[in-house]
């Protein structure tokens, strides 16, 4: 089984996707930007064979190049969103089996995507599709106040603003100036949570269910807060049973194959389940590693699983509630300090999964561009509540300072 991997490098976790190719008996040949020379060994010794470009973002030539390669394959994979159209295209052109381009733009297109599921008879937040700033004013008065204003194929809630009146429109839509069209949409009040699905051939094959604390866009907004993402036990849970139902009812509407998925929706305070956006790729923020964590599994080698042989072998049973929580520096310039965090392992250390802080020294990341911060602690535990309380008294009590 000969698999080309886009981007086998970046973001960090695709890393762990190229082991779970090689693990599970694939040759893997990667193609991305990442100089080999500064690829850790393990990665290099996953790969049969690396074709390095100049911009992994620049389509047209790494389609051109890909194409002129002289290789075969069998599979062609990405789980990086800014890449997934591309594979397709590469699956299309070379005839080979896969999610076809039009599924993907399913998945990368949120107004498309929202008209697919809304056109299976599924709730969706009323959406337009805008173009120029007179394009945007139209629809906020068709949307109406608070409306959600986000590029059609962002990811990570990344450009994305909550616009709570017409005072709002103007400045946020300056904002976005650097974006060719946008999606102005209703706003839904609700937790917000995860459906994630590895999927054979549409079916799903493992699924998993988090909820984030707070919704993911408040937490992007507000460099105070330390968000928190926590899996769900048990399935079963009245909370998330009409979610998982809108999930599995949205893979068939957008006509998924196999692969990884992840799908945000909200549970209003009425307790309807509201489908939110989905993409055909694993969910970042270190929510494989959660979901790892939670089932005491490896979710990187199953996705490989599925794609190369249409098998996952994953038990559904979930051991754990996980949650990882990230905390972002007080302060500018580097790391200088980690308060209270012997308090913290000596309190809890059992229940810590696991933990990765920038190293006392290195610059603070830019919070407005990573949701990973400068640093995170896994924390985990049978019982859900306990979980959340152990993740509380971390983004409460744990603090990363930094100094110029």
């Amino acid at each position: 089984m000969d698999v080309l991997f886009l981007s086998p490098a970046y973001p960090l976790e695709m890393q762990q996707f190229s082991r779970g190719l090689a693990e599970v008996g694939a040759r893997v040949f990667g193609v991305g930007d990442s100089d080999p020379r500064g690829m850790p060994s393990p990665l290099k010794s996953y790969l049969a064979d690396y074709l390095q470009v100049p911009s992994i973002l620049d389509e047209e030539d790494v389609f051109r190049r890909v194409m002129s390669w002289g290789r075969r394959f069998d599979r062609i994979e990405a789980n990086w969103e800014p890449v997934t159209l591309l594979a397709a295209r590469l699956r299309e052109a070379m005839g080979i089996p896969g999610m076809s381009v039009d599924t993907v733009v399913g998945f990368r297109d949120k107004v498309v995507m929202r008209d697919r599921v809304a056109a299976a008879g599924l709730r969706i937040p009323r959406t337009v599709r805008v173009a120029s700033r007179e394009q945007a004013w139209k629809a906020s008065e068709e949307v109406g106040f608070p409306l959600i204003l986000k590029p059609v194929d962002g990811a990570g809630s990344a450009d994305t603003w909550k616009v709570s009146s017409k005072e709002d429109l103007d400045g946020i839509l300056a904002r976005l100036g650097h974006r060719a069209e946008a999606s102005c949409e209703e706003f839904i009040e609700g937790t917000e949570y995860t459906y994630e699905t590895i999927c054979v051939n549409g079916r799903p094959a493992y699924e998993s269910v988090c909820v984030y604390a707070p919704n993911a866009l408040d937490a992007r907004k507000n460099e105070w807060i330390s968000p928190i993402i926590q899996s769900i036990r048990d399935l079963d849970d009245p909370r998330v049973r009409d979610g998982i139902a809108l999930g599995r009812s949205v893979l068939s509407a957008l006509g998924m194959g196999t692969g990884f998925t992840h799908m945000e929706w909200f549970r209003t305070p009425k307790g309807e389940a509201v489908f939110g956006e989905i993409a055909c790729r694993a969910p970042g923020a270190c929510m494989v590693d959660l979901m790892n964590y939670t089932g005491d599994i490896d979710l990187f080698r199953e996705w490989a699983r599925a794609v190369c042989w249409g098998d996952v072998r994953a038990p559904a049973r979930r051991p754990y509630s996980a949650a990882i929580v990230f905390k972002r520096a007080q302060g500018n310039g580097r790391i200088s300090d980690i308060r209270g965090l012997q308090a913290f392992r000596q309190r809890f250390g059992g229940q810590i999964a696991r933990e990765d802080w920038l190293p006392i020294g290195s610059p603070r990341r830019d919070w407005h561009q990573t949701f990973l911060s400068d640093g995170h602690v896994v924390v985990r535990h049978p019982d859900e509540r306990v979980t959340r309380q152990i993740a509380e008294i971390a983004a409460a009590e744990l603090c990363v300072l930094a100094h110029g």
